[in-house]
């Protein structure tokens, strides 16, 4: 084998071997492993057992109030409305500046809409007056705007500097549907083995200068921005489900990796829920308007505060921000049917799961897509065939609080049928209790159902989205195996029912 080929073996391999490892040490008798914690608000609720439904569909978001005008007191008299011409002739003496101000313009504005560079006019010269909605439509913004955007945008670049162009290629490849996880300054441990996988499957990408060109073909720019809208509120949960003021230190959930060391932002804190608070709410929506743009963009949320360190906690509708230039998540489509694709046994879809990392999908033995997995729970794994079910759309989980007995270590081995060891452990509760649907639920917005290659009976486990996008390899939650609530919902539309899955 040539070195190359050696030294991309081995770079493919180790974060794969590194789980494994890991794994293998909880095992072992006599080990100490290393505690994970546990997604906050579920430290109990780890030890029971869960069953997943679907949930119905009108709860899935809430209302956003459509404004509505405020009454004409009676008796008041109602303004005519204001004629105004289409077309100025300039006279003597004006200036853009008084034109302006005889039509409730700015200047920038009357020179936008009449394709000016300066503020000179001459008389006899003819001006377009745009109509109010035309103004509206056009939000011309202003020399303030225009320079605090052209600074953020200097600043990401400036800042990013010789990252740009790796971060150039984490959001080509990320296109691509070859995920390496969350966008950030700096990539994560399975970014190298992507670039690898990548270049093996594509041609035109075969080495280094050559994935580069086709990045910068395909990415022109590196950022992009985004505006909060008001339908975007659907999903996120009111000002009053989050501490209001950042605070400087350390966030509950620290970033994995260290990104722009010589930057520390002011870390805005979440106040997470508490188990009654996910059992009573109506969704388990996003917790702040930050954690809706960084799922929606792909990126890592601290990240995400790097890049906008003039946004305030709570950002409002219109709020601008700066943002990787994905393909965006919008979760307000993810689900829209058919979820799954039918069947084609001329171009048959498989999937392998390696290393309990990485879920790998093939079109005619050709990988199409890679992206990054892990594990809810310790002890969960697999071994041999299994096969894609049906996928269930704004998952909700239902428990009775019956402690989830404890499995003989043989039998929850790779491919075996678990076997519970007698238990007098009872349910809790005399009624089923659930923990609300929405992109903060454990499982996310979506689960994939899978079973034995020889059995349709759906697993207690299958493939979903997660509620902790950033710390989903650092702590236990509930499920099976996860991926980005991004991942699942391009996931979902590459499996048919009935796709085999094999564990490698």
């Amino acid at each position: 084998m040539h070195p190359r080929d050696t030294r991309r073996l081995l770079i493919l391999l180790l974060p794969a071997t590194l789980v494994v490892i890991g794994l293998f040490a909880q095992e072992i008798p006599g080990k100490r492993a290393l505690p994970m914690r546990v997604e906050p608000g579920l430290e109990n609720a780890v030890k029971w057992v869960w069953r997943v439904e679907p949930s119905d569909a009108k709860d899935w978001g809430f209302s956003v109030p459509t404004p509505t005008p405020s009454p004409t007191p009676t008796g008041a008299k109602v303004a005519e409305p204001e004629v105004r011409p289409t077309v100025y002739e300039v006279k003597p003496g004006d200036a853009l500046i008084l034109i302006g101000k005889k039509f409730g313009l700015t200047v920038d504005q009357l020179k936008f809409f009449n394709g000016l560079k300066t503020n000179l006019i001459r008389v006899g010269q003819k001006l377009k007056i745009p109509t109010l909605a035309e103004v509206t439509a056009a939000a011309t913004p202003t020399p303030q705007k225009r320079k605090q955007k052209r600074a953020a945008d200097s600043k990401a670049e400036s800042e990013t500097g010789t990252e740009t162009e790796q971060l150039r290629l984490q959001i080509f490849l990320d296109r691509e549907q070859f995920s390496a996880g969350p966008i950030a300054g700096e990539p994560g441990p399975l970014f190298a083995g992507v670039v690898v996988l990548y270049q093996s499957t594509h041609p035109d990408a075969k080495d280094d200068a050559a994935l580069s060109a086709k990045a910068k073909t395909t990415v022109t720019n590196v950022f992009t921005h985004y505006k909060l809208r008001a339908e975007d509120f659907r999903f996120i949960a009111p000002p009053s489900a989050a501490a209001p003021e950042p605070t400087p230190g350390k966030s509950h959930q620290p970033p994995r990796r260290a990104v722009h060391a010589a930057v520390h932002p002011v870390v805005h804190r979440v106040v997470h829920p508490t188990y009654d608070e996910m059992t009573t709410v109506q969704m388990l929506a996003y917790r702040t308007p930050w954690e809706f743009v960084a799922e929606r963009f792909h990126c890592q949320e601290t990240y995400l505060h790097i890049l906008n360190d003039k946004l305030p906690a709570q950002p409002g509708i219109g709020a601008d921000f700066l943002v990787p230039n994905v393909n965006p998540f919008e979760i307000e489509k993810a689900l829209d049917e058919p979820l799954q694709p039918p069947a084609d046994p001329t171009n048959p879809i498989t999937a392998d799961v390696v290393g309990l990392s990485q879920l790998n999908i093939y079109q005619n033995g050709v990988l199409i897509a890679v992206f990054p997995l892990s594990p809810a729970r310790p002890g969960l794994r697999g071994r041999g065939s299994w096969m894609i079910l049906d996928a269930i759309p704004r998952p909700r989980l239902g428990t009775y609080q019956e402690e989830r007995p404890e499995l003989v270590r043989k039998s929850i081995l790779p491919g075996a049928t678990p076997q519970p060891e007698a238990s007098t452990s009872k349910p809790a509760l005399s009624s089923e209790q659930f923990l609300a649907a929405g992109p903060r639920n454990p499982v996310g917005i979506l689960w994939i159902n899978l079973a034995k290659s020889t059995n349709t009976e759906p697993l207690p486990y299958g493939l979903h989205g997660t509620s902790i996008p950033d710390q989903m390899n650092d702590e236990q939650s509930l499920g099976g195996f996860r991926l980005t609530n991004w991942d699942i919902a391009r996931a979902v539309h590459c499996l048919p029912s009935g796709t085999t899955l094999e564990w490698k």
